[in-house]
């Protein structure tokens, strides 16, 4: 017949066959029906963080087309299954309630901001990047051929990976921008 004391875990921990309480005498009714999120999710997709240039990678656990759990992977040969502090939250940066999904935008001499768009504010930018471009735009130096564009410049980040600063060294020079430099070089 069992007592309140059953319910106790220190009482089961004392008079059953788990003394360290390690085991058996720890678990509860309510330990008994937790369920991982990693175990519930539809699909398991592999990523790399994307705070460092390190490239730890991750597997991103998706349950409804939504992320459910984030954790490292541990086969990845860089950080075989660890993350850092900030890596291990990064689930935080794609969920947080508080994340930003829209482009706040404020005018030239406004004092007010707006929302905008996606679409409206990458046809703003394209526009203003040409512009800068046919503006600065140099065919020729002390009678040398540059072909190159003084409007444009770049200062990455180190939370770029080697693959994004080489994806982006390649777009700037492809428009004709010669000032390309790294926050992680400096």
């Amino acid at each position: 017949m069992k007592t309140w004391l059953d319910a106790w875990p220190v009482y089961r921990q004392l008079t059953g066959s788990d003394p360290l309480g390690r085991g058996k005498a720890a678990r509860s009714k309510a330990t008994e029906n937790v369920v991982s999120r990693t175990a519930t999710a539809d699909r398991v997709v592999q990523s790399v963080c994307p705070y460092c240039a390190v490239g730890c990678g991750q597997r991103v656990f998706v349950k409804d087309e939504k992320i459910v759990q984030i954790e490292g992977d541990p086969d990845s040969p860089i950080s075989r299954g660890r993350l850092c502090p900030k890596g291990s939250a990064s689930k935080q940066l794609v969920t947080s309630p508080t994340r930003e999904t829209k482009v706040r935008y404020r005018r030239p001499y406004g004092t007010q901001w707006e929302d905008l768009d996606l679409d409206t504010a990458m046809e703003m930018i394209a526009d203003r990047v040409l512009d800068a471009r046919r503006k600065g735009w140099q065919d020729e130096v002390d009678g040398k051929r540059v072909n190159r564009t003084m409007g444009i410049a770049s200062l990455g980040g180190a939370t770029l990976d080697n693959e994004e600063n080489y994806l982006m060294k390649k777009l700037y020079t492809a428009m004709g921008a010669i000032q390309v430099e790294n926050q992680a070089r400096i």
